[in-house]
């Protein structure tokens, strides 16, 4: 089904900000602080898990940072395993020894690193703040933290704990909104090794956090270029897809040059930068789309009832490389998609009886890596597919895809009407065949 897996329900504050997605209508980030110990009137116990519980868009390096306000001063972060505050803050009014991690009225949270301590270590913990998403790697769609706060909050009253819990959520990552407040949830339950007691935490509040697009970039992040075997017409990326040179919006680019230093019989390719300034993390490579990532669509070869795509992504950004990246393509005969070369692959269902989109990623130890701009700056894949009878065509641009996103960002994609079309698309219309001859037999015969 597809809600198997979900945490917690639908955020209804968080879905009129834009974030609603119809590929995965019920995508979010679910916080939840699961208290495992309250002291009456001097803190509390708490575990706090995100759960990523988006179908295709995962959280990349450098990971969450999450972040938010306590109700009043009186809060105070003692100790913390799984995860660290980024600063102390001023704790001058604590006379314990040691003093506590985090005196922040708005501390920030972020993951602990791989081969943290494992005194330090918690249950799914230390992944630098990367998170997958729930079709490539459940396992790992999962973040938490262990803290003791101290607070002032009489839980004994249910409408002090309901009223005073902490607010203005963040995860520090472009594009994601947070409810303004927490809600008391049902507590969580669990289960101890392999017991079969069922045990539950004291009290459980909650969180949804939503991703939007538009919220996260005013441009996209990558564009969509197309081409087929049975026409020349190579259709590239839209101009401006991302961003333009000159003039309006003015995106600054680089260029390649090589240099005349010759290290063992080859050229060593350097990067031209205007008048001495440091590269930034979006060093983009110039071109007509100025997008950092382009999806270019091979309709490559027609068989008699089967025929084959190839895909192939670049990456024209000269400093990032994108690890666990995932391309979602939606097309009406991925149902009958046959055989993928080279990538994962997984459909995505959403609605019942539709099954025309599907999620591509890639392969642990071989492509999950896309490296940064340069001549191994690709990942690409081949295609089978049955062709359906009665829907598959060459006519109308029908082989190319409808939509394409790239790590949960929609692509650019180009205009119909300059779809590679057939060369003989006139005679592909059916023509009424001529009535001339019968007239002219029934004229013989009178």
């Amino acid at each position: 089904m597809r809600a198997a897996g979900r945490v917690g329900g639908v955020d209804h504050e968080a879905e009129w900000m834009g974030a609603y997605d119809p590929l995965d209508p019920k995508g979010n980030i679910t916080i939840k602080w699961d208290f495992l110990e309250i002291r009456d009137g001097d803190g509390y116990y708490v575990r706090v898990t995100m759960y990523n519980n988006q179908l295709y868009r995962h959280i990349e390096s450098p990971g969450w940072a999450l972040g938010w306000t306590w109700p009043s001063k009186d809060e105070a972060i003692l100790q913390m395993s799984g995860a660290e505050a980024t600063k102390q803050g001023n704790c001058s009014r604590f006379k314990r020894n040691p003093l506590p991690h985090s005196c922040e009225r708005s501390p920030v949270i972020v993951d602990l690193l791989p081969g943290t301590s494992y005194n330090l270590q918690t249950a799914n913990c230390c992944k630098g703040g990367v998170l997958s998403s729930m079709t490539q790697d459940p396992s790992k769609a999962i973040s938490s933290f262990e803290m003791n706060v101290q607070s002032s909050v009489n839980f004994t009253d249910p409408s002090a704990a309901a009223f005073k819990t902490p607010s203005n959520f963040s995860l520090g990552i472009p594009g994601y909104t947070c409810g303004k407040s927490m809600s008391v949830v049902e507590p969580t339950k669990f289960s101890k090794g392999h017991s079969r007691r069922e045990e539950q935490v004291l009290m459980t509040w909650q969180v949804v956090c939503s991703f939007s697009q538009f919220r996260e970039s005013d441009a996209p992040s990558c564009c969509v270029s197309l081409s087929s075997f049975y026409n020349d017409t190579i259709v590239s990326c839209p101009r401006c897809s991302c961003g333009c040179q000159v003039p309006g919006p003015v995106k600054k680019c680089y260029r390649q040059a090589c240099s005349s230093t010759i290290l063992d019989d080859e050229s060593d390719t350097l990067l031209q930068m205007p008048n001495g300034e440091d590269v930034e993390e979006e060093a983009v490579m110039c071109t007509q789309h100025m997008c950092p990532i382009r999806v270019h669509w091979h309709v490559k070869v027609s068989y008699k009832g089967y025929w084959r795509v190839k895909v192939t992504i670049t990456n024209f950004n000269f400093l990032r490389n994108y690890s666990d990246w995932n391309l979602v393509l939606e097309h009406p005969n991925l149902r009958s998609l046959l055989q993928v070369f080279s990538f994962s692959y997984q459909p995505l269902i959403v609605y019942p009886g539709t099954n025309d989109t599907g999620m591509f990623w890639g392969i642990p130890y071989y492509n999950t890596m896309l490296l940064k701009h340069g001549e191994n700056g690709n990942v690409q894949t081949e295609m089978i597919l049955k062709k359906d009878p009665g829907d598959f065509t060459f006519n109308g641009g029908w082989a190319f895809p409808r939509r394409v996103m790239f790590n949960g960002r929609e692509c650019v994609m180009p205009l119909p009407e300059s779809y590679p079309s057939l060369p003989n698309a006139a005679a592909a219309v059916p023509v009424a065949p001529s009535i001339a001859p019968f007239i002219f037999i029934v004229l013989l015969f009178l």
